[in-house]
């Protein structure tokens, strides 16, 4: 039985020498860092993803160098490391603790990412065990060249299907809290409702009207950078535009909107970094795990910009709970 550790903690950006360095004391780590850094790096306790983009110490960057380590502390007992797939994923929260927090990691644009952006509200458990995490990606400009990858680092495995999940238990006396930042409001335009779930939408009402959405957004010259948010149980839930065919006359999104549920265009934010400050507790201190979103990253011009103790990886998707768009996503360990 290994020790309840501390469990303040936070992550740190370094070299890959340095990575290699602290991943060979066999402590549990969550690694960020590009494909080449990953396949440099030793066996060990960990689970790691690919993404050259990180939120340091000095701010936004992108770096192929570099490693992002989030060391797991304030665990009791070893925590466990599975991988998960298209027949197990459900069994997720059911497989965590009764009391602790579970950090996953999924490679972007499979049909397990998909699936487990679709169906994640419905598995078992879900919402009453706390789950987080980030969607692996690539170098924007290596798109269509390589593919996202996650790394079960005890045996070096690279897998593009998979996901890489860490349960971890706590000690009785301490509990984990997911929060998000979000600096999106909806907007005080027609509220949007779609007709089915999806990653890509035709038709849609706009108050009640039937349109199609392709046309409706280039009609009223919607900003594409702004997401469509929705209240999901008092929180704000983003999903970002990623992609409008208008030859087709369909819309695709970087997480799936849902059956039912009324989204609003956001308000226009023209300062992403005043925006954040304004609704950044002020006793926050440096969190067991955190990560942002690449949309953050480019419409908020965060290169080189600091987000006080949130550093982390900046990805493809985040996950609280649930997947989420151009959120910051954030867990604490209290008690």
């Amino acid at each position: 039985m290994i020790p309840a550790m501390l469990a303040r903690g936070g992550g740190v950006l370094v070299s890959v020498e340095e990575a290699a360095e602290r991943l060979r004391t066999g402590r549990f780590h969550a690694v960020a860092a590009d494909e080449t850094a990953l396949r440099r790096l030793p066996a060990g306790n960990w689970i790691g993803g690919s993404i050259p983009y990180f939120m340091g110490p000095d701010g936004g960057e992108a770096a192929r160098d570099k490693v992002f380590l989030t060391e797991i502390r304030g665990y009791r007992g070893a925590p466990e490391i599975r991988r998960y797939d298209l027949r197990n994923i459900a069994r997720i929260c059911e497989d965590a603790p009764d009391n602790g927090w579970s950090i996953l990691i999924l490679p972007a644009f499979t049909a397990l990412h998909s699936a487990f952006a679709h169906d994640a509200p419905d598995y078992a458990d879900m919402y009453t065990k706390p789950l987080a995490g980030w969607i692996a990606g690539v170098h924007l400009d290596d798109l269509g060249q390589r593919v996202p990858l996650v790394v079960d680092g005890r045996s070096l495995t690279f897998d593009a299907e998979s996901a890489m999940v860490m349960h971890i238990a706590l000690p009785p006396d301490r509990h984990a809290r997911i929060d998000t930042i979000n600096v999106f409001e909806p907007g005080p335009g027609e509220g949007i409702r779609f007709p089915k779930s999806g990653f890509i939408v035709e038709g849609c009402e706009v108050d009640g009207l039937p349109v199609s959405f392709a046309g409706w957004l280039s009609r009223h010259r919607i900003d594409t950078r702004l997401p469509l948010v929705a209240d999901y149980c008092g929180a704000r839930i983003n999903v970002s535009i990623k992609r409008i065919d208008q030859a087709r006359g369909t819309v695709e999104f970087y997480a799936p909107v849902f059956e039912g549920v009324e989204y609003r265009v956001a308000s226009p934010v023209q300062d992403w970094m005043s925006a954040f400050r304004a609704v950044l507790p002020r006793d926050l201190e440096a969190p067991a795990f955190s990560c942002n979103c690449i949309l953050n990253y480019l419409y908020g011009g965060l290169e080189g910009q600091r987000t006080g103790p949130l550093t982390g990886p900046i990805t493809f998707g985040e996950i609280a709970y649930q997947l989420v768009n151009q959120t910051l996503v954030h867990v604490s360990i209290e008690g």
